[in-house]
C-alpha cells in the first residue's frame, strides 16, 4: 500500500514545521517569500495540496466524494444513454448522504492513474468507481497499492482485489442463442466491442460456448470499437459473404441500427432476410422500423447498485462483489424464422 502524502511530508521535505506549510499554502503571513516557494516546491514534488475531503469529513461525518474517470475516447463516440443513466444511478445513491460525485474525462490508462493518485494523496476523493475495466487491467494494480477504496464495475475475474458489482450478461447472450436457434437459425454472427474489454470478453465467450453447445454452423464473434461506422462496416462484411448468417446478435444498440440500415442497403429484408438483437433495449431500438429486439436491463438501478457497494465498503471497510440482475431479451419486429433458402 502506498504511502498517503500528509502535510508532515510536506513539511519534512522542506525543512520547516506543519504550521508554516499552512500559512504557506493558504496564502497567510508569518513566512518569508524564500520559504513559501520551498513549502510550494515540496508540495508540488509530492503531488499534495490541502486535504479538502477530510476538511469536508470533519464537518459532516458520512460524507464522501467519489471519483469517476471517463475516457475521452468513450467521449468522442457519444455518451449513450446507458453511460447517462449508470451515472445518474450512482449519483441518486450519493444524494441520499448527501454525497457528491467527482467526474474527470481521461486520456488513457497512465493519466487515469495519475488523476487518481493526485486525487487520493490530495485527499479530494474518499473513494473511486472504476469502469470499463478490461483483463489484466493496468490500472489495477497500481491503484491497490494507493489504498483508495475502489469498487469496479467489471465480472469479478477481472476485478483483482477490488469488490466487482457486473450483470450476468453471460446468461444474457446464452438466452439470445437458444431463442435464435429456436427458430430455426443455424449461422449466427455475434458483432462484439473491443475484444480488451471485460464484459465484450465474457460475451463473446459465452457465444461461442452457447453456438458450441447447439452444434450452430460457422457461429462467430467479431470485436469492434462499438461504433455506428464499425457496426455497418461489420455487418456489411458479413451480410456480403457466401455463407452469410442468417441472424447477427450486437453489442449494443447503435452498432445494431447501424446494421439495420446497412442490411437494407443491401436489399435484405428484416427479419425475413436476416434477424438483428441488440444489446441495450434504448428509445433507439423502439424508433426504428421495424422494432428492434433488444436485450433490456436498468443502468441506472445497476449505478445505484454500484454507489451502494462503494459506500459500503466506505462505511465497514469491507463489500462483497455483487451480480446486479441477468438482461432480459424484448423480442420485436427484427426476429423471425430463417429464411428457407438457408
Amino acid at each position: 500500500m502506498q504511502h498517503r502524502v500528509t502535510i508532515r511530508d510536506v513539511a519534512a521535505r522542506a525543512g520547516v514545521s506543519a504550521g508554516a506549510v499552512s500559512l504557506a499554502l493558504n496564502d497567510r503571513p508569518g513566512v518569508s517569500e524564500a520559504t513559501r516557494r520551498r513549502i510550494v516546491e515540496a508540495a508540488g514534488a509530492l503531488g499534495w495540496s490541502p486535504n479538502l475531503a477530510a476538511r469536508s469529513l470533519a464537518r459532516s461525518p458520512g460524507v464522501h466524494t467519489i471519483g469517476m474517470a471517463i475516457g475521452r475516447d468513450a467521449v468522442g463516440m457519444g455518451l449513450d444513454a446507458v453511460h447517462m443513466a449508470l451515472i445518474g444511478g450512482v449519483e441518486s445513491v450519493l444524494a441520499e448522504r448527501p454525497c457528491s460525485l467527482l467526474l474527470h474525462l481521461t486520456a488513457g490508462p497512465e493519466s487515469e492513474i495519475a488523476l487518481h493518485k493526485q486525487w487520493w494523496q490530495s485527499g479530494r476523493v474518499n473513494g473511486a468507481v472504476l469502469i470499463a475495466v478490461a483483463p489484466e487491467d493496468p490500472r489495477i494494480a497500481p491503484l491497490h497499492r494507493l489504498g483508495m477504496p475502489v469498487v469496479a464495475v467489471a465480472h469479478p475475474d477481472h476485478s483483482g482485489p477490488f469488490p466487482a458489482v457486473w450483470s450476468d450478461d453471460g446468461a444474457a447472450i446464452t438466452e439470445v442463442v437458444r431463442y435464435l436457434a429456436i427458430l430455426g437459425h443455424r449461422r449466427i454472427a455475434h458483432v462484439a466491442g473491443p475484444a480488451t474489454l471485460g464484459s465484450s470478453r465474457v460475451r463473446a465467450t459465452a457465444f461461442e460456448a452457447g453456438a458450441a453447445e447447439l452444434s450452430l454452423e460457422a457461429a462467430r464473434s467479431v470485436p469492434t470499437d462499438l461504433s455506428a461506422r464499425q457496426g455497418a462496416s461489420v455487418t456489411r462484411t458479413l451480410l456480403a459473404g457466401p455463407d452469410r448468417p442468417t441472424a447477427i446478435l450486437y453489442d449494443n444498440d447503435i452498432m445494431a441500427v447501424a446494421g439495420l440500415a446497412a442490411a437494407g442497403e443491401l436489399g435484405l429484408r428484416v427479419p425475413e432476410d436476416v434477424s438483428l438483437v441488440a444489446w441495450d433495449d434504448s428509445d433507439l431500438c423502439r424508433i426504428t422500423w421495424p422494432t428492434l429486439s433488444a436485450l433490456s436491463h436498468d443502468p441506472f438501478a445497476f449505478g445505484a447498485e454500484v454507489a451502494r457497494c462503494l459506500l459500503q465498503l466506505l462505511d465497514t471497510g469491507h463489500a462483497e462483489s455483487r451480480v446486479h440482475g441477468t438482461p432480459v431479451l424484448v423480442p420485436r419486429g427484427t426476429t423471425g424464422p430463417p429464411p428457407r433458402r438457408s
